[in-house]
């Protein structure tokens, strides 16, 4: 062992920096081989990675955020799909099956055009509920206009007032003054304050609203 280190002591620095650029080799090497193996090749590895990238930009891009009344009303909905609709169609398609021939039976086929309705109505509150976030009120600042808000306007064109809660699109309804954040009208209030004016374009042409008082 002595012998060893004297003998690696008395070799000339060329030689040191030789096995100093064997050692930092090899070690470069290894870990690239242990990449590769995992991922077996650079285009295999760049395929992976635009995946998983593309999966969570769907993912964050799919996202509806929504209020917890809202929340529960299509966890209602979706209840009332599953418990009491779909099975009273199934019960439908079996009585309508039992009655003979299927090709000329207009009970079967309309009960089967409602349940592929049904089911379409289900995928689709399912997603919705998979891809929502409830927003907690209590965190959400009433300075601008955002998701939630509850906005007074006054139209300058004929000086009418009103009303307008900015809702996820899922919750839009506007005899209750819930419009989708996605709305034009919407659109053009974001982020805006008490006392600002915003245009917005409409099928009849240009209106000018006032911002008259922002609340949550």
């Amino acid at each position: 062992m002595l012998n060893h280190i004297l003998i690696r002591l008395n070799r000339s620095d060329k030689e040191r920096k030789k096995g100093v650029s064997f050692v930092y080799l090899s070690l470069i090497r290894n870990i690239e081989t242990t990449f590769r193996n995992y991922f077996r090749s650079d285009k295999e590895r760049k395929k992976d990675f635009s995946f998983v990238y593309l999966s969570l930009i769907r993912n964050f891009a799919g996202m509806e955020y929504m209020s917890q009344e809202g929340y529960d009303k299509i966890v209602e909905e979706l209840r009332q799909l599953e418990r009491v609709e779909l099975p009273r169609v199934k019960e439908a398609i079996a009585e309508a099956r039992d009655k003979g021939d299927l090709s000329e039976n207009f009970e079967y086929h309309a009960a089967k055009r409602e349940q592929g309705r049904l089911l379409s109505r289900i995928r689709f509150k399912q997603r919705v509920l998979e891809f929502a976030r409830v927003i907690d009120k209590s965190k959400l600042g009433g300075d601008g206009v955002g998701l939630l808000s509850k906005v007074e306007l006054t139209n300058l064109g004929n000086n009418t007032k009103m009303t307008y809660t900015i809702v996820s699109p899922h919750e839009a309804n506007l005899p209750e003054g819930k419009i989708s954040i996605k709305s034009p009208i919407a659109q053009a209030l974001l982020k805006k304050q008490v006392g600002d004016i915003v245009e917005v374009k409409v099928p009849v042409g240009i209106i000018k609203l006032r911002i008259d008082s922002i609340t949550i």
